[in-house]
């Protein structure tokens, strides 16, 4: 089947005349916005808005998710203020003619066990969802560490609660990896292959630390992932997230060289399992 690589530009730099050159190198023509210019997507200006999307247009290149930090926030800040950031981020998608938005489903909050939570939690991304019920926008809900949705099985909680909306999970290996859920096909990808609509493809080793390698190359089983999407009818986003020489809570780096690096080794998994990239 055919796949759509994207890629987290802002990890090859933040100029996008930079960030525009080396995905064209590579023949990656969609973009997962997290930043540019050194500052978040939600966090754009007007003109800088205006700006980076006549460049995308001129360069040929499309905004595949808004990659915003939604629901990276613990559960008892300011709620209000943050669904207004939400919105934002779905004008945004709309805005730059994408059809996803990166979701997360919050930290606990001080003190406290987010395993405590899940009502709240649930409640708050039905409350998402169904802002964008009647929206051309569907919720990417990663898997990541420290938040609800960080293992296998709240992973899988999350979405049965969430049945019959707009909400898709977004697998990346690399975060199951870096909590020790292992091995990553059998653990997380079988049991989490139904609710998958979205990929974030990070791969990872443990020793002698957690850090991220080229997919593949890690202990995130992407090499199995991906002959098994090869085998479905998915034809969605593989948008490489490479953390190659740096990785935040909130963003990564890997520079242009490091990032051609990640691009190809992704090129070359897709074309060894039978995958198409349009």
């Amino acid at each position: 089947m055919p796949v759509k690589l994207s890629a987290f530009a802002d990890e090859i730099g933040d100029d996008p005349h930079l960030q525009i050159k080396t995905l064209q190198a590579v023949n990656v023509r969609y973009v997962e916005l997290r930043g540019a210019w050194g500052v978040n997507v939600l966090k754009l200006s007007s003109p800088q808005v205006a700006e980076l999307k006549r460049l995308f247009t001129d360069s040929g290149i499309a905004v595949s998710c808004i990659a915003s930090p939604i629901g990276k926030v613990r559960l008892d800040e300011d709620w209000d203020s943050h669904f207004d950031n939400f919105k934002h981020a779905v004008d945004l998608a709309e805005t730059f003619g994408s059809g996803y938005v990166r979701i997360f489903s919050f930290y606990a909050p001080q003190g406290g066990r987010i395993e405590d939570h899940l009502d709240e939690v649930v409640r708050r991304l039905r409350q998402q969802a169904q802002y964008v019920a009647a929206r051309p926008v569907t919720l990417a809900l990663e898997n990541e560490s420290h938040i609800y949705g960080d293992t296998p099985d709240r992973c899988a909680t999350l979405m049965q609660s969430l049945t019959g909306t707009k909400v898709t999970l977004a697998f990346d290996p690399a975060n199951f990896v870096s909590i020790d859920v292992l091995p990553v096909y059998e653990r997380c990808w079988q049991p989490l292959k139904q609710y998958v609509g979205y990929f974030h493809m990070k791969d990872a080793v443990r020793q002698p630390k957690v850090q991220a390698v080229p997919v593949g190359q890690g202990e995130g089983d992407c090499d199995r992932i991906l002959r098994d999407v090869a085998d479905t009818e998915y034809n969605g986003f593989l948008a490489i997230e490479p953390h190659l020489s740096h990785a935040g809570q909130f963003s990564g780096f890997s520079g242009p060289e490091l990032f051609v690096v990640a691009a190809q080794a992704l090129q070359a998994l897709c074309a060894k399992a039978g995958l198409v990239v349009v």
